[in-house]
């Protein structure tokens, strides 16, 4: 069994094309989570393939100029831009005599480092401990049995057991924890919805620029920084749109190429929020030259975590970076919005990303006439309050009739709140609205 040492900081990068040919981003992107996991890049290796080797997933030439790559550089450690199975793993391990991670154990070794709050720490080490269960064939072999004693004699239980039983338990233990803190979000979500707050929630490829836009549109100093994956937990904040009151706005862990399904799955409860909420804002990185294929993959992975029939405004980001691009909002076939180009850095084009939010939010209104009685007085300001009154006429009895616009939650809670609320549809035999 191979020592795996503590450190990592010397790397080489292996970038294995299989059916579709790689491209210059696809190698980039690898290069900057190797520089986001703190590791310095010695070298790197590329190699073709029609499928995966099952011994090393590389063909054994190629293994062996990567061990050859490794002991003339000193590296640490070996990173592969593809999901290695456990076997091939612990093979290229003993062949290089150094350690060796695949594009998996790179993301869940970033996502740890950067998780900072109760929760994201409990996700990433969910997701860690489930990919690390796959991976404990033979790992002890200097332990191969327990020895027994009173009362434990007999087969025994192997320490590659015990080490799975231990796992097992911890995922059990996170899980229950995760399944509380989940309660207890939606326990927020229902206090929104009580408040009338309608949820605004940033999606899109990692380092797409999404902190930056929601400290801009939220006066907020969330961390924001030019790398993969800066922010983890998620964020929510109020935020001001012409014509509406203040809706919540949610910035949430980017996405990237190949999530690992573990991932999506710890993070569960935290993408709720967007599951949950009644705009997704797509931020794309205008200045990204794979954009169609970053649009792709954000748009699987909302699929694949139950958001992808959410209502969707993207956001182009980053026009500063193009000479000669100006703030502008795109309209569809009835005129709704649906892109806005913006740049967070410089603040261009934000009033109009407010306004298209606004026009987006105001699509999902439903219209209707009310009467309300003469000592419903508080209840016809608080509609004021809300800026739902289009109309408004005196009625002869005393009382007025109005014609409101709410969002369906609002209607929801306006009609629990007052059972008297008494609603008269427009109608052949109903009055004339106001």
């Amino acid at each position: 069994m191979i020592e795996r040492p503590r450190g990592g900081e010397r790397a080489i990068l292996v970038n294995v094309t299989l059916s579709a040919p790689a491209t210059p981003c696809d190698r980039e992107e690898f290069a900057e989570l190797a520089a986001s996991a703190g590791v310095e890049t010695v070298a790197s290796l590329d190699a073709k393939r029609a499928r995966p080797d099952p011994k090393y997933f590389l063909g054994l030439g190629k293994a062996t100029e990567l061990k050859e790559l490794v002991a003339a550089h000193g590296a640490e450690v070996v990173l592969f831009d593809r999901a290695l199975s456990p076997g091939q793993e612990r093979n290229l391990e003993t062949l290089v005599e150094c350690r060796v991670l695949d594009r998996t154990g790179v993301i869940l070794d970033i996502f740890a480092q950067r998780a900072r709050s109760f929760e994201g720490q409990l996700q990433v080490e969910m997701a860690q401990l489930q990919h690390l269960s796959t991976r404990l064939v033979r790992g002890w072999t200097h332990l191969e049995r327990q020895r027994g004693g009173i009362g434990l004699r007999g087969p025994g239980e192997t320490q590659l057991e015990t080490d799975r039983r231990l796992i097992g338990l911890r995922i059990k233990q996170l899980f229950e924890r995760l399944e509380k803190l989940r309660r207890q979000r939606q326990q927020g979500g229902r206090a929104r919805r009580r408040a009338q707050l309608s949820v605004t929630a940033l999606v899109g490829y990692t380092n797409a620029g999404k902190s930056t836009l929601f400290n801009r549109l939220t006066a907020s100093d969330s961390y924001a920084a030019d790398q993969l994956f800066a922010t983890l937990d998620t964020t929510l904040r109020r935020m001001s749109v012409p014509g509406e009151h203040p809706v919540l706005l949610s910035d949430t862990v980017g996405f990237i190429r190949d999530l690992p399904p573990d991932l999506v799955a710890a993070f569960q409860a935290t993408l709720e929020e967007t599951r949950e909420a009644t705009l997704l804002l797509h931020v794309l990185d205008s200045s990204a030259e794979d954009l169609e294929a970053k649009r792709s993959e954000v748009l699987n992975v909302l699929a694949r975590i139950g958001a992808g029939d959410q209502p969707v405004l993207e956001v182009h980001n980053k026009i500063d970076l193009h000479p000669g691009f100006e703030p502008r909002i795109d309209r569809g076939p009835q005129g709704e919005p649906v892109a806005v180009w913006v740049s967070a850095r410089t603040g261009a084009g934000l009033d109009l990303l407010r306004v298209a939010v606004a026009e987006r939010l105001d699509a999902t209104k439903i219209n209707r006439i009310v009467d309300l009685a003469p000592d419903q007085g508080r209840l016809r300001a608080q509609v004021y309050e809300l800026g739902a009154v289009l109309a408004e006429l005196p009625l002869e009895e005393g009382g007025w009739r109005m014609e409101l616009t709410l969002s369906a939650p609002r209607w929801t809670r306006l009609f629990a709140e007052h059972p008297a609320f008494l609603e008269i549809m427009a109608s052949g035999e109903e009055p004339a609205p106001p």
